[in-house]
């Protein structure tokens, strides 16, 4: 279905993670990409879908649209998805010629479907989920093994544990996910630093607090740099955390998305050292504001970053604390390739290549 006079493909687009108490960046990227999605109206006629709840999610993770809603809640939806193959996305959306599940939970249709597939960190990592949401997600990569007709990726590191994890590779599509690129002024900046009453210089870290962000290695390392204190942004997640109350650590929670460009500009450092990500979006967020960043050698920030970051082992305190050191003291030629990076990472381009991928399923 490609050529202009063709109807649009008809895609019903699962945002159920929208309404998870940490939506993270799973459902960042669906938002963002649906909204890319929603420009190419005569390509694609997009239906939002979730399971049934009585107020929108936040506005971050709102989609852009109107969405139907299934008569289970979660956490029954997902039982229900999994383990019956109930209730179809076409019982309230009608019928569709594609059904994209975008998080890792396989919606139950009788079309075409195709899953998002971010990580598989389940699998290494049991013990950092809760036992319920292990089962769950092992349970799902099983339904996804059997009932997907297509699996998107975004990043080669994902693509290749799919393999190892026994998908098939010719089911496999790399779609990478893009960034917004925010202009931000001296007066935005300054804005966001009376707000959080952030010091005059300072390392940063935006994630989810969860065992894999390796914050409790960070804090370490930056104890042994000295002189840049930490600032912490980001939703409890789950697992056990470091302790965050001591004199160089500001845990500032969440904030909204009209902060969060300044806080990565004001930045000296961006630190994401993660023991492993599908993606890692703040890697970009911070590149598109020139801060420089330091991230995880050999996992899909690596990727990610594109030549364009400071790699360290995320295992090693005092491999980070030097990669720390040698960012802050780096010149403009990091911050001019990390913007460069951003820049050749757009929404659009990720909103394309979905799209080629829905192609392939609706002819």
């Amino acid at each position: 279905m490609s050529a202009a006079s063709d109807p649009p493909i008809r895609v019903a687009y699962t945002v159920e993670q929208s309404w998870h108490p940490v939506p993270g960046g799973t459902a960042v990227a669906a938002v963002r990409i649906g909204r890319e999605l929603g420009t190419m109206a005569d390509l694609v006629e997009l239906h939002y879908v979730a399971g049934r709840h009585p107020e929108p999610p936040a506005p971050p993770y709102r989609p852009d649209g109107s969405v139907v809603m299934l008569p289970l809640a979660r956490p029954w939806l997902y039982e229900s998805w999994t383990r019956l193959g109930w209730p179809k996305v076409e019982s309230v959306t009608g019928e569709v010629d594609v059904v994209h599940a975008t998080g890792l939970v396989p919606a139950a249709t009788r079309s075409p479907l195709v899953v998002t597939v971010h990580d598989l960190a389940f699998l290494d990592h049991p013990e950092q989920y809760t036992g319920h949401g292990a089962r769950l997600m092992t349970r799902s990569l099983r339904a996804i093994q059997r009932r997907a007709d297509l699996v998107i990726c975004s990043s080669h590191a994902t693509v290749e544990r799919c393999v190892d994890a026994g998908l098939a590779a010719d089911r496999l599509r790399h779609v990478p996910l893009g960034v917004d690129i925010v202009e931000v002024g001296e007066a935005e900046v300054e804005r966001v630093r009376r707000r959080y009453r952030l010091p005059a210089e300072f390392i940063l870290f935006v994630g989810t607090l969860e065992p894999r962000k390796n914050l409790a290695r960070l804090i370490e390392a930056v104890e042994r740099v000295g002189d840049l204190p930490l600032v912490v942004v980001g939703m409890n997640g789950w697992g056990d955390q470091p302790a965050l109350d001591r004199p160089d650590t500001l845990l500032v929670g969440f904030v909204p998305d009209e902060d969060l460009a300044p806080l990565y500009a004001a930045a000296r450092v961006f630190a994401y050292p993660s023991e492993r990500e599908g993606f890692g979006l703040p890697v970009l967020e911070a590149m598109a504001q020139g801060t420089p960043v330091v991230t995880s050698r050999g996992t899909s920030t690596e990727e990610v970053a594109g030549g364009a970051a400071v790699l360290v082992d995320p295992f090693d305190v005092e491999g980070i604390a030097e990669g720390l050191r040698e960012a802050a003291r780096s010149g403009p030629d990091l911050a001019d390739r990390g913007r460069e990076r951003a820049r050749n990472c757009t929404w659009r381009s990720t909103a394309e290549r979905t799209l080629d991928v829905y192609r392939e399923l609706a002819r």
